[in-house]
């Protein structure tokens, strides 16, 4: 660590597998006396450049084990945040295969069939805390030396619904990633479901904070829905970076450039300014990847770097691609980026 460099509060905001990424990576950097671990741990060989790591995780998830526990037991998904506490868990490896087990599916009704344990986890301390599934995933959070906080966008049980290219409204999340339209409008119901205030104080103490990667609708734009969480991150005088998704999505964002993407949040949040920097990757991927990619019609984003900077947006260009069965994100490269960021002098 240079010796101006201080430890910093980073708050990342998103869901799916990009969120649950990236927080490995930042893992890396938490000081571990700070998050509540033995002072004598080391912080992976590296420096502890974060102080509090706090992750915001879209909570609007209806399919799967995540919908069927939302419908049976009335608790917010538990999917998405499941991720996030196997991947900043003290034993990731360990953490990650319990959570994400899944009990066969043998052909019966049998009650744990198909469901995750990382839910049933998230589940059963829910019903311990009174069906308060905050308190749950701060519980959880203890309980497995998570190295940080972890809220939910909003403690209220909130549903979607998106108007598509060709007027038509789709309700519920499953259903509007299955549908064969292009999403054009995202809207939450209810509309006022209140934020956490942990989470509001998390973003206004914060020195840098993250959006993405992930789904550009479902993943980033869920979060931003809640009321008061993007005029928080507009007032904020953190670095505010946006991460690029590495490839173009179905119905949510094919066609689209990285700028487009930028502008689909800002013209979801009411015009404010959310971002300082844009973290892009530029490197090549492999052309088996692309052919594999290609035969669902999805492709690399186009990084339009000049119209990035005519949002008042600067982009932060490198190596930042993983190739094994699918393309992920390289954690490693993204969070030194990220810690390289917040070194610069401030944008504002």
């Amino acid at each position: 660590m240079s010796a101006s460099a201080k430890q910093l509060r980073v708050v990342a905001i998103g869901g799916g597998t990009g969120l649950s990424t990236l927080l490995r990576g930042l893992k890396r950097y938490v000081d571990p006396a700070d998050a509540g671990g033995n002072e004598a741990d080391a912080c992976l060989n590296l420096p502890c450049r974060i102080r509090k790591l706090s992750a915001l995780v879209t909570v609007t998830d209806d399919g799967g084990s995540s919908g069927r526990l939302r419908e049976d037991l009335q608790i917010l998904p538990p999917g998405d945040v499941r991720n996030c506490v196997a991947a900043l868990s003290e034993d990731e490896r360990l953490l990650t295969k319990l959570f994400q087990y899944r009990f066969p599916e043998n052909g019966t009704t049998h009650a744990l069939s198909g469901h995750s344990f990382g839910n049933l986890f998230l589940a059963a301390l829910t019903a311990i805390h009174g069906g308060d599934f905050a308190k749950a995933v701060q519980a959880s959070s203890h309980i497995l030396a998570a190295r940080g906080n972890i809220y939910p966008a909003t403690n209220s049980p909130v549903t979607l619904s998106a108007i598509m290219d060709d007027g038509s409204v789709v309700h519920g999340e499953t259903n509007i990633t299955a549908s064969q339209q292009r999403i054009v409008e995202l809207r939450m119901h209810p509309s006022d479901a209140p934020p956490m205030q942990e989470a509001l104080e998390a973003i206004g103490e914060a020195d840098l904070i993250t959006i993405g990667p992930g789904s550009l609708f479902t993943s980033l734009i869920t979060n931003l829905l809640v009321k008061g969480i993007p005029e928080a991150i507009a007032a904020s005088k953190a670095k505010r970076v946006y991460i690029g998704n590495l490839m173009t999505q179905a119905n949510e964002s094919i066609g689209l450039t990285a700028s487009e993407h930028m502008e689909q949040i800002q013209s979801h949040t009411g015009g404010q300014r959310l971002f300082d920097f844009a973290l892009l990757n530029t490197a090549p991927i492999s052309p088996a990847l692309l052919q594999h990619y290609a035969s669902s019609g999805q492709q690399p984003i186009e990084n339009d770097l000049d119209r990035i900077r005519d949002i008042g947006v600067t982009p932060v260009t490198g190596s930042f691609v993983y190739e094994g069965i699918v393309l992920r994100h390289d954690y490693d490269r993204v969070a030194d980026a990220l810690m390289d960021l917040a070194e610069r002098e401030p944008s504002r």
